[in-house]
């Protein structure tokens, strides 16, 4: 945006000036999967995979792990790949305000005792025939029906 450094454009989540790499965690435990109530937009008050940006210098698969203890406080192992999202947000004047590309993992966990990081409302194991109960983000319902059939398939 107009006034800001380079630098400032290149590492603002709002507005950027590439598509922002992030991950996401698909944890899936007896019936139930691991979620997280968003505090920060884009889409605060949403449930959705725990996940986040991944740092300078990180793995993917690294960047996974730490996000999801930074967020539920366990750690995780990661199976496979579950799938890429491009999620591109424009703001009312349809300029592009946030566009996250996504690698979301398939994982199980190591242990299951959650406590919720700062930088989300909540951390929470939800049944998954309860997801009509949460106001998930949008395209996670397709998303999980086809992560639930690569957990079956394997």
């Amino acid at each position: 945006m107009e006034g800001q450094t380079d630098m400032e454009r290149t590492s603002s989540r709002e507005y950027p000036r590439y598509p922002i790499v992030g991950v996401g965690a698909v944890v899936l435990k007896d019936g139930q999967i691991l979620l997280i109530k968003r505090l920060h937009e884009p889409g605060a008050g949403q449930w959705t995979f725990p996940g986040g940006a991944v740092e300078l210098g990180e793995g993917l698969e690294e960047a996974t792990l730490r996000e999801v203890w930074e967020e539920c406080g366990i750690r995780i192992a990661i199976r496979k790949l579950a799938g890429v999202v491009n999620r591109v947000i424009p703001d009312e004047e349809g300029r592009i305000q946030y566009h996250y590309v996504i690698v979301d993992y398939l994982a199980q966990p190591l242990s299951d005792q959650l406590k919720a990081g700062s930088d989300v409302a909540e951390a929470a194991w939800v049944p998954l025939n309860e997801l009509d109960r949460y106001a998930l983000a949008s395209g996670m319902k397709e998303f999980l029906h086809d992560c639930v059939e690569l957990e079956i398939e394997n």
